[in-house]
């Protein structure tokens, strides 16, 4: 059976009961569900709760023993802390739901927000940049986040220090939002606790991960492919060669989305990462004006977002693999990975299989925490 034919007998829906979502919930947290997986299992058993029953099983077809769903007491907990915090649930195919964040293939099945949802709707930047960046680049990220806000723009950024920090102060007033790498409710880095909270009552704080959820390093490359995903272009300000900020360029154009870098000296190593965006095809900006005129004039192709397509539609389609083949690929993908980092496109091509189905495995197998996404597409297994 065809993935279509398979579609149109279990046509998913967005949750729209409080039940409903606590099952979505509930699945994404379960174990080795990151997005992908979850696209997968309500693909197959058309509802959260369907998959919900059939995941013990699931998990056993791919050689997991002894598998246990969420419990639902931990679900409980999560929704007590959000509503604590104030935090709105956001899920694919909510009206809310960024809809340039839902074209991307492996766009968050849930976010948590707090703050000002009604920025969601409007056409969003995002800018990034070193954290231990220079003076110079602190005031042109201010400069950029206050004339591109006054033009109307969002600015999204990650919260974190420098670059990040200047372009949320500049922005807050126009509208900012930012992207956490652990949980809506804890502030990271600690120093930008009185930056966060302003931007909760003005702007608005948005995550994938769990309410409490402490940030531990494989969270931020994550984090980034959403401060992509739902924004028309990424603006890098200063960048070192190897940095954050050129997985976020990278994630930008593998979207689709337009990268655009602020050049620098050549002889300062935080502004290497923006030379060489630049060398290989990255716009040059100058000033607001040069990235309202980068921006593609067009609507996100899911403005009005329809789930079934959401679930099923990526950039790339690939056949089907059965749940077998898929645990097949996954320790083919381990047994080819080592502590030495291996660029990306190098394992694909040693693995002699398409990058399309190469991709999908390696999302599923960082969220496990069994491999990591380090600067510059290398992989390595975790520690």
């Amino acid at each position: 059976m065809t993935e279509e034919q398979h579609s149109s007998n279990h046509p998913p829906l967005p949750p729209t009961t409080e039940e409903d979502r606590f099952s979505w919930l509930r699945l994404l947290r379960s174990r080795r569900v990151g997005p992908t997986t979850f696209r997968r299992l309500i693909s197959e058993h058309g509802t959260a709760q369907n998959a919900l029953a059939a995941l013990p099983e699931v998990a056993r077809a791919a050689g997991e023993q002894d598998y246990e769903i969420c419990p639902t007491g931990v679900i409980d907990a999560e929704l007590k802390a959000a509503k604590a915090a104030k935090a709105r649930l956001l899920c694919l195919g909510d009206a809310l739901y960024p809809a340039f964040l839902a074209e991307i293939s492996d766009a968050p099945p849930l976010l948590w927000a707090i703050g000002d949802t009604s920025l969601l709707n409007h056409s969003m930047i995002a800018m990034v940049g070193a954290r231990n960046c220079s003076s110079l680049g602190a005031r042109m990220a201010r400069a950029l986040a206050h004339d591109l806000g006054a033009k109307d723009n969002v600015v999204v950024s990650g919260l974190a220090r420098g670059i990040d920090t200047a372009a949320h102060l500049a922005s807050l007033k126009t509208g900012t939002v930012a992207v956490m790498a652990g949980g809506v409710d804890v502030i990271y880095p600690a120093e930008n606790s009185e930056l966060a909270n302003n931007i909760a009552h003005q702007g608005l704080r948005v995550s994938e991960q769990p309410m409490g959820m402490r940030p531990i390093a494989r969270h931020f490359p994550r984090r980034n492919r959403i401060i992509s995903g739902m924004s028309q272009a990424v603006v890098v300000v200063e960048a070192a060669a190897k940095s954050g900020s050129l997985i976020t360029a990278r994630d930008a154009l593998d979207q689709g989305r337009e990268v655009l870098a602020v050049p620098g000296h050549p002889f300062d190593a935080r502004a290497a990462g923006c030379n060489m965006l630049i060398r290989d095809g990255a716009q040059l900006v100058r000033n607001a004006d040069d990235v309202i005129a980068a921006l593609p004039i067009r609507e996100p192709e899911q403005s009005q977002l329809d789930l079934d397509q959401a679930l099923h539609e990526t950039p790339r389609p690939t056949p089907k693999r059965t749940l077998q083949e898929t645990a097949k690929l996954h320790t083919q993908i381990l047994n080819r990975l080592g502590p030495s980092p291996v660029a990306e496109d190098q394992l694909i091509r040693d693995l002699q299989i398409s990058a399309g189905d190469v991709g999908p495995a390696l999302v599923d197998l960082e969220l496990d925490g069994k491999i990591n996404r380090q600067a510059g597409g290398l992989l390595s297994l975790a520690h």
